[in-house]
Formats: C-alpha cells, structure tokens, sequence
C-alpha cells in the first residue's frame, strides 16, 4: 500500500472557510413546470421533499425545494404567456466566476444568448444560453464570495 503525504498549513496562516460555490461546477438545479402545484405534491410523495415559497423580481411565484431544512432545487412555474413556447424540464445552472465575460466567450464559440442576462437579489447574476449543439444551460455567478477553480 503506497503512503501518500499530506500538506500541513504552517500554524501562522489562517485556515480558508470553505466556498460555498466553485467556478464551473455545477450549482444549482431548477424545474421549470406548467404546473407547480402537481410538481411539487409528486416530488414531495415521491423524496420528501417541503417547498418555500420565494417571489420573484416580477413578483411571481419561486418554489425552492427544501431536503432537511436545506435548499436542494428550485421550481419555476411557466405561467406567463412569454413562456408558452418553453417545454417542461429540469434546468441546471453552472457557477462561473464572471458571467459577462464567461458568456462573451460563450457567443463567439457559437452559443446564443436565450434572454438577456439579468440579476436576481441576493442570489446572482443570471444567464441562460443555448450551447452550440443547442442543449439549454445556465450560468450564473453566485452573490457573495467568488472563488475560481
């Protein structure tokens, strides 16, 4: 069996408290239904899943899937009539460092810009994109502390 070293923090540093979020993985994961009340009684049946209530910028409704007292998963209901053309689905949203530069980048290597990027009170800055093979990605850069990976 290979011994593997391991590195010690000289006493003198501090001791880094962990990120809560890591540039490009993966950070949150979002249900985006036509029907929030039938959602939410199935995942609440099926992994026990509670819901709070959260209003949107516009003043919607935002379900945040709790596990434990824990935010696990968001759930967005498509009432409004600019969502009609918008299928059911899970969408998952990546931390990145720097979502307007990051979605620079994205643009000139082929993606498209779903919506203008936009910013949502104590949670991040937003964007939602089409990749070039045109799988539905976000990416957002959480609020508070960044940290790059």
């Amino acid at each position: 069996m290979a011994r593997t070293a391991t590195a010690r923090r000289p006493k003198s540093q501090p001791q880094q408290q962990p990120s809560p979020w890591r540039h490009g993985a993966f950070h949150w994961n979002e249900l985006r239904t036509r029907d929030a009340e039938r959602a939410k009684q199935f995942y609440r049946d099926t992994i026990g899943w509670s819901f709070e209530r959260m209003a949107t910028p516009e003043g919607g409704d935002y379900w945040v899937a709790m596990m434990d007292g824990t935010p696990v998963a968001g759930m967005f209901p498509l009432a409004s009539p600019q969502f009609d053309g918008v299928p059911e689905s899970w969408m998952s949203f990546l931390a990145v460092d720097d979502v307007d530069a990051r979605v620079a980048k994205a643009l000139e290597a082929g993606a498209r810009l779903v919506m203008p990027v936009f910013d949502v009170p104590d949670v991040g800055r937003i964007a939602m994109l089409r990749e070039p093979g045109g799988a539905g990605i976000g990416w957002m850069t959480p609020a508070g502390t960044m940290t790059k990976g």
